[in-house]
């Protein structure tokens, strides 16, 4: 248990809510807050719809919320969280260890980011120092931060014929219409499609389209 409030400071308690489409994550989280002193879990939800209509109604001082959830993810709740109650503190609370999800998610305008490894007595110090204000972020991801704003962050290597197939990506292209632009196999188009997934980390040609515009691969537009 944490140690009692100084004499003198507000005794007003945390007030949190958790949104986690894991109900029996969500629960233990729930029951590990409500032991602490000085908090007060005033509502769950278990999408971030419900989240953010929980957040209008309560007005809690912390939300604790998951970051890729199905239906609308964590990141686009947390912006219209911010837009009902800015001040709300919105901390990530995730498994995702990617740099790209730790720097979208503090651009988007979180307070912190914590992975669900972390132990019990860090995530309740983190919940106090987020109810001041106060960023907070998992240890392993640190480090991952520093690289990215220090812009060290290592750039996937894709080879010539991978960022031909990236453009025609970017431009709505299926297998059939890449193969035959570039003479080749439909089956080896395909192939490269899997590598470049797989290197950068994505899930999906349209993530992949995305990356090629933003990465100045392709032309916008």
């Amino acid at each position: 248990m944490s140690a009692p409030a100084p004499a003198g400071e507000a005794a007003q308690p945390v007030r949190i809510v958790v949104v986690d489409d894991h109900t029996l994550f969500r629960r233990g989280i729930v029951a590990l807050l409500q032991r602490e002193p000085g908090f007060e879990v005033v509502g769950e939800a278990a999408d971030g719809i419900e989240g953010v209509r929980r957040v209008a109604e309560l007005r809690p001082d912390v939300v604790l919320l998951d970051l890729h959830m199905p239906g609308v993810s964590g990141l686009d709740a947390m912006k219209s969280i911010l837009e009902e109650a800015p001040g709300t503190h919105v901390v990530m609370l995730t498994v995702s260890e990617q740099a790209e999800d730790l720097m979208a998610a503090l651009k988007a305008g979180a307070l912190g980011y914590l992975l669900k490894n972390i132990d019990s007595d860090f995530l309740v110090a983190s919940v106090r120092k987020a109810a001041r204000g106060e960023s907070v972020i998992s240890g392993e991801m640190a480090g991952k931060l520093v690289q990215e704003l220090r812009g060290g962050a290592e750039k996937p290597s894709l080879s010539p014929r991978e960022r031909e197939i990236l453009v025609h990506l970017a431009r709505g292209a299926s297998n059939k219409e890449i193969a035959r632009a570039l003479a080749v196999a439909e089956s080896t188009v395909k192939i490269h499609v899997q590598h470049i997934l797989r290197k950068l980390n994505l899930a999906s040609r349209v993530q992949a389209a995305v990356w090629a515009i933003e990465n100045g691969i392709a032309p916008k537009g």
